[in-house]
């Protein structure tokens, strides 16, 4: 009976997502798209200043061998022989920041994520330098100069890490995002290991050009950035290395995404106009330009989407990017203890179904797309004595697809044509409250797969599309058809407008709250230049939290 089974799986593909919150690893069926066993690892995640965010790289490489490991022994105890796994792909959380030893294979700091705001002042005197009628950074990257990007996380550790400094001047320092780290690392470190990224992964770095897909020596001077530290860059799906060791020893990775391209190859989105939005911990909403790079006019970002192989065309995107959504959640968890688990929200939102007028803004690291503001920061208002924590939990998950709405309303400027649905995946859409409110706040329905693990399988993909491996074929004849769950809107178009409208007005209240100087220094005078609605509201938020938490209704 094992034996039949082997024999009917065919070729399998493993899939490393490294997000910002976990490591999962994952192995499908090449054939049928079919998620076989996968293992999850919760990611730490320090913050040792006012606005910094920090974690291991060590803790996330030894996460990715937790869960490979792990994956292996559930095959195993399937009757799943592992030798049928072909290949391996790599998507990853992307623009977070490393520096390493080439020689001894450590990190010579902490990763710095995305999230992270520590580069503001970087941002704005860099800013001075570029001449206001020529914007060179974003005309070669379509990207705008924010914290958000690799290349500012990378000044900064140059200019304020002795290790990193003493590493470049010696020739030991090898930079990457956390798929070049991992890739290093897992094709044998030290002792051989691959250094390099692909596509899709640079392109979020503000180092490389997107037109003509290599690394940019004037953003590079400018950036004051040594070309040598950077990694190769390859295309999304050929054999970069193999694994060297573990379970998997000998299986080549072939298959590199940052997490949002990846998530819209398993998304599907191979043609003009076709979108997707991820809801992890921040939100991303990808619409696939093909083969033309289209500049934005209304504050989104234009990127690489993928190139799926060596000899293939390159794809771009608009972007939307949200730094605040299963973040929220989180934080209500680990920082107001409204909830003791993720899922409980749904719950807790369920009860009263509606914020009864409170808007959250989670501008936690400032406004990203359509915005770019880095003086946000978070706000909860509206709030009366009829208050309490469940409409502060619905508000919460209101906040997320009143995000999503800014952004798809500029996507829809321009691009021209308004998306008829939007294709929805991630974690989050597990939760039917937040994908019911996000279909009657668009205003169009919501479309979710079967199975969400999209970004994994986009990863997968990839490897097994590569060529070498050959075990997964990319013709549209031969994707797999994926079940659909869909989401109607059920409230008038203008109470859905009225919604929003005051979402709006709860965004301008989070803005200019906060000065380059308190940011950076992570000073308590930080205090000093917040006005007096923070103490009134964050008050009133503690008071709500405890009064809940100690019981008292």
């Amino acid at each position: 009976m094992a034996a039949a089974k082997k024999a009917v799986l065919g070729p399998l593909v493993g899939a490393v997502d490294q997000g910002t919150s976990s490591t999962r690893f994952l192995v499908f069926n090449s054939k049928t798209a079919e998620l076989l066993s996968h293992h999850q690892v919760e990611i730490k995640q320090e913050f040792p200043r006012e606005g910094w965010v920090e974690q291991d790289p060590k803790e996330i490489l030894q996460s990715v061998y937790e869960c490979i490991e792990k994956t292996c022994e559930k095959l195993g105890q399937l009757n799943i022989d592992i030798s049928n796994i072909k290949a391996i792909g790599v998507s990853n959380q992307r623009e977070t920041t490393v520096v390493w030893d080439k020689l001894t294979g450590e990190p010579l700091y902490n990763a710095v994520v995305w999230l992270d705001l520590r580069t503001q002042s970087t941002v704005e005197n860099l800013s001075k330098r570029i001449p206001g009628n020529n914007n060179f950074v974003k005309s070669k990257t379509g990207l705008p100069l924010s914290t958000y990007f690799s290349a500012v996380k990378l000044r900064w550790l140059l200019d304020n890490v002795r290790k990193v400094q003493r590493a470049v001047e010696e020739d030991r320092a090898l930079f990457g995002t956390i798929d070049s780290w991992l890739i290093w690392s897992l094709t044998g470190g030290a002792n051989g290991g691959v250094h390099c990224t692909d596509v899709t992964n640079a392109s979020r770095t503000m180092l490389f050009n997107i037109h003509s897909l290599e690394w940019d020596k004037e953003l590079c001077e400018f950036f004051e950035i040594p070309m040598k530290i950077l990694p190769n860059v390859r295309s999304s799906s050929e054999i970069y290395g193999l694994m060297k060791a573990g379970a998997l020893e000998g299986v080549p990775i072939s298959g590199c995404l940052g997490d949002q391209s990846a998530a819209l190859v398993g998304q599907m989105c191979f043609q003009d106009g076709q979108a997707k939005n991820t809801y992890g911990t921040g939100c991303f909403l990808l619409c696939n330009t093909g083969r033309k790079c289209v500049f934005s006019e209304h504050g989104l970002l234009t990127t690489v989407a993928y190139k799926l192989g060596r000899d293939k065309p390159v794809y771009y995107a608009l972007e939307g990017s949200v730094a605040i959504a299963g973040a929220v959640i989180r934080w209500l968890r680990d920082n107001l203890g409204i909830i003791k688990t993720s899922e409980e929200i749904e719950k807790l939102a369920k009860e009263v179904g509606t914020s009864y007028g409170c808007y959250f803004v989670p501008a936690f690291s400032g406004l990203y797309a359509p915005y770019w503001e880095p003086s946000a920061r978070g706000i909860i208002c509206g709030l009366t004595q009829f208050t309490n924590k469940c409409h502060i939990a619905f508000a919460a998950l209101e906040a997320v697809c009143f995000q999503t709405r800014e952004i798809l309303d500029a996507m829809n400027r321009d691009c021209g044509i308004p998306l008829s649905h939007l294709q929805v995946d991630g974690g989050m859409t597990n939760n039917k409250i937040l994908m019911q409110l996000q279909a009657d706040i668009l205003y169009i329905p919501v479309v979710k797969p079967s199975m969400p693990e999209t970004t994994a399988l986009g990863a997968a993909m990839a490897a097994g599309a590569a060529e070498g491996v050959g075990v997964w074929s990319l013709e549209p004849e031969d994707l797999s058809a994926v079940t659909m769950e869909r989401f109607e809107p059920q409230i008038n178009a203008e109470e859905s407008e009225i919604r929003y409208s005051t979402w709006k007005k709860a965004v301008m209240k989070s803005v200019g709250w906060v000065t380059t100087q308190s940011s950076e220094s992570g000073d308590p005078s930080i205090f000093c230049s917040l006005p007096l609605g923070f103490f009134i509201v964050s008050s009133m938020v503690m008071l709500i939290g405890a009064r809940y938490i100690s019981g008292i209704p």
